[in-house]
């Protein structure tokens, strides 16, 4: 039995994180892309343009590997949740080449670096600021985990498709009759423990 590759398992975890996330955007309009389906204003490019964002930041500065990519929307003095949106010149390929570079530039800090190299991570407080590489790659796979789920309830909400990558929607089998009739089942469910409680 070999030994497990640590670093591996990491980039393979990362990595179907990072493709089920721009998964989400294929065969969409640019107004699809981009519009707010959350009263918060979540949408598809802003998510991929915020996950472009924190891999450059903890896979990159952290561990003084800039990549020299320009981030106007992460500056001091940027609009709030400037990272969560496009502009309207900031195309989709832009963002999608942007989220591409900045894969190959977490994947070569993976590649240079012990994972216990440690980085200081320059948002954060003096004092406070150290990190292990393996620590900022785990929380990197979570954001951007936890991105790609909000993508996929996004996806759900435009046009119905869901799933965790191409070719596996990691779905039980039903078509369109049989996940109507599952959701009004359990709408009913939760109007009748509501009425349960006696609210």
């Amino acid at each position: 039995m070999t030994k497990p590759d640590a670093k591996a398992d990491l980039h393979r975890y990362l990595q179907d994180a990072r493709d089920a996330l721009l998964w989400k955007l294929k065969g969409l309009s640019e107004y699809d892309v981009r519009r707010p389906l959350t009263p918060t204003g979540t949408n598809l490019l802003g998510l991929v343009k915020h996950v472009a964002s924190v891999e450059l930041g903890y896979l990159g500065d952290t561990f003084g590997r800039p990549s020299g990519e320009p981030l106007p929307w992460v500056a001091e003095d940027a609009e709030r949740n400037a990272d969560m949106w496009a502009t309207p010149d900031q195309t989709r390929e832009f963002i999608v080449g942007l989220y591409h570079r900045a894969w190959a530039h977490a994947d070569a800090t993976l590649d240079a670096l012990a994972l216990d190299t440690v980085g200081r991570v320059p948002w954060w407080p003096d004092g406070k600021d150290e990190v292990t590489l393996h620590h900022a790659v785990v929380r990197v796979i979570s954001d951007t985990q936890r991105h790609a789920g909000h993508a996929d309830i996004l996806r759900e909400l435009i046009d119905g498709a869901v799933g965790s990558n191409e070719g596996n929607d990691n779905m039980p089998p039903g078509d369109a009759e049989w996940w109507e009739d599952h959701r009004s089942r359990l709408e009913r469910a939760a109007r009748e423990a509501e009425a349960g409680r006696g609210v």
